[in-house]
């Protein structure tokens, strides 16, 4: 069956949604930091961090500190975001691959319904590498490998400072009366992170480590200037709002603000740690989400698509494995899911070598319930590196104290166990660094089968290609 002929027939099935009613519906606007974990926000809980614009924007709706993406990297995340399902699902294991294209989209099935969609600013990175190599360039062309021209209205990719005349232009395009649905990428605080971002930078300092990150100069010289980033996003950010509000459109218009994946820090982006997945999540929607509440709620990067076809009307297709949490946003349910998984894939666009490390090549799998997270280690033998920070000041201090022995023992044996465990287990109550591997100790056998259980059958539902993590 071709793709065009399952979308035909599941748009045509929708039945009662039709152009007609597009009246009624919100307008959506989907915003994404890039690499923002929580808590770096200061409605979250960091102390120190300047975001005025988003804790303002948070208290006018509801603010969720317990959204996981379904991957720690910009790819794998966005595609299960923007298609209700788990990359591994949808086929987006490696960081170069387009997006296939008999996997439906969001967009896809907002237009239809009379939804003008569009993509803006940043590269949104489903369409395989922005500026690929020619021989790549020259196969996805011959086999017609980019579809997303043909899946959203409209197409713009542009630097920091054309966000407010790209959204303006997208917005002038849009009909009159028709709603619209708009993802809009920033670059920030994704690596490198500039040194003047803004003029009153962070005091390193004055900057609270979270307990996975040794407390080193170079540390705090990298977290300084993320957080940097994170407050010029937050102006960025505010320019949106502010057209939505000049224009008249901020009443009837559902906005939901996310992180991408976590932050580029040794735990953070590439693994499977609350520092790679778990970022923040705001959403508001006059009169439907009711202003300063909060959940603590399980979500899933799964979750958006369905969500927001949920907020729109419009049914999910059989094939999205995410959940709608439209009515814990709107106060109809306080319950959501009680479990979540996440897959590490392969990053960058780089071949494989005898020298790639664990920044590039890595595959693993997690689930992850309110109380405890198992991981799972496909690649133990690959040497630990983090993503895209690893010549900065605060992995290479890290480098040195190991080769001096001055890290304390949970850092030394987070980043340079070799081989890493197969099977790990946390107790994120009473170690929410995930510092204390329990996989194997007495007392936690049972606990340890339960969550491998449900891992094995998340893996089977979503065709995965790695062993399955029990031989039964």
């Amino acid at each position: 069956m071709s793709h065009k002929f399952t979308r035909r027939a599941f748009t045509t099935a929708l039945g009662a949604a039709s152009i007609e009613a597009a009246e009624s519906r919100p307008n959506i606007v989907l915003i994404l930091s890039d690499d923002h974990s929580v808590p770096h926000l200061g409605v979250l809980g960091d102390p120190v961090i300047k975001t005025p614009n988003l804790d303002r924007f948070s208290r006018e709706g509801m603010r969720c500190d317990r959204m996981f993406t379904a991957a720690p990297q910009c790819v794998p995340s966005r595609t299960a975001i923007l298609t209700g399902r788990s990359p591994v699902a949808a086929r987006m294991g490696r960081f170069s691959s387009p997006l296939p294209p008999d996997v439906i989209t969001l967009p896809e099935l907002l237009r239809p319904q009379g939804y003008y969609t569009g993509i803006c600013r940043r590269w949104f990175h489903l369409d395989g590498p922005g500026n690929p190599g020619p021989v790549t360039r020259e196969l996805f062309d011959r086999h017609g490998m980019r579809t997303f021209d043909k899946r959203v209205d409209f197409l713009d990719f542009s630097p920091p400072k054309q966000t407010v005349p790209v959204v303006n232009r997208f917005l002038d395009k849009a009909a009159r009366g028709r709603p619209f649905f708009l993802w809009i990428s920033f670059n920030d605080p994704h690596h490198g992170w500039d040194k003047n971002a803004i003029p009153q930078p962070h005091d390193p300092k004055k900057l609270v480590l979270p307990p996975h990150l040794p407390d080193l100069a170079g540390v705090r010289e990298d977290l300084g200037r993320y957080y940097d980033e994170i407050a010029r996003m937050d102006g960025e950010f505010q320019s949106v709002l502010d057209i939505l509000k000049e224009r008249g459109l901020a009443q009837n218009t559902l906005v939901v603000f996310m992180g991408d994946n976590g932050h580029a820090f040794p735990h953070g982006k590439g693994s499977l740690y609350d520092p790679g997945l778990n970022v923040p999540l705001l959403a508001r929607w006059p009169g439907k989400i009711k202003a300063n509440t909060y959940s603590h709620e399980l979500i899933s990067g799964e979750d958006i698509t369905p969500t927001l076809l949920d907020a729109a009307a419009i049914p999910a297709p059989p094939s999205m494995s995410g959940r709608s949490f439209l009515p814990l946003l709107t106060g109809k349910s306080d319950k959501h899911r009680d479990k979540i998984f996440a897959a590490r894939l392969y990053h960058g666009n780089s071949a494989f070598t005898p020298t790639t490390r664990a920044d590039t090549f890595d595959l693993s799998r997690c689930v992850r319930t309110q109380k405890y997270k198992l991981i799972y280690n496909c690649t133990p033998q690959m040497e630990y590196w983090p993503v895209d920070s690893g010549r900065d000041p605060g992995w290479q201090q890290i480098l040195a104290a190991h080769k001096e022995a001055r890290l304390k023992p949970e850092h030394e044996r987070a980043y340079f166990t070799r081989p890493r465990p197969v099977v790990e287990l946390y107790d994120l109550d009473k170690d929410p660094g995930e510092l204390n591997n329990l996989a194997g100790k007495p007392g936690y056998e049972s606990l340890e089968r339960e969550l491998k259980l449900a891992l094995q059958e998340k893996m089977i539902l979503d065709y995965d290609f790695l062993p399955l993590p029990l031989s039964e």
